[in-house]
């Protein structure tokens, strides 16, 4: 079966940043079965708790690219992220922003694999749990890690989000 190109990408920045999931073993992304385009359809699928999801949110922050990365669990606090981060505004981007930024669509966005960097911030609120899941660049794809590895493999910030 062909790889789409989304998925490899991912991948191969899983395998360059030698990423881990919650055994220590190297991180694979995984298709599931279908699409799954919320955290609770994510987790359903996966049969964890909502709160392992780690969803990737791209916003529009002053027309710079911010990823949060934020527990399925709750939503992000635009007001206060703007706020701690200095910006003007932070608005939800438009699915032509986010593929501009990331390469991939809204639903499969993922932590990594991006065209170049993006600002990440880290949801503290991920640290409780053991493992972690998070898209693998299209909507039905997939990987585990852990919440010490996405910042390490992000460079992101540990931030309260909600």
């Amino acid at each position: 079966m062909q790889t789409h190109p989304n998925v490899q990408a991912v991948q191969d920045a899983l395998n360059t940043a030698d990423a881990r999931d919650g055994s220590g073993a190297s991180c694979r992304v995984r298709l599931l079965p279908d699409a799954v385009h919320t955290a609770a359809a994510a987790a359903a699928a996966l049969d964890i708790e909502v709160g392992q999801i780690a969803n990737s949110l791209i916003f529009d922050a002053d027309g710079e690219p911010l990823l949060v990365l934020t527990s399925g669990a709750h939503r992000v606090d635009t007001a206060k992220v703007a706020a701690d981060l200095g910006v003007g505004a932070l608005r939800r981007a438009t699915p032509e922003f986010v593929r501009e930024h990331t390469g991939q669509p809204i639903g499969g966005v993922a932590p990594l694999g991006h065209p170049k960097p993006v600002r990440t911030l880290v949801d503290v609120a991920l640290e409780q749990y053991p493992e972690i899941w998070a898209a693998g660049g299209v909507p039905r794809a997939v990987f585990p890690t852990t919440y010490a590895e996405l910042l390490r493999i992000t460079a992101g910030t540990a931030a309260e989000v909600a």
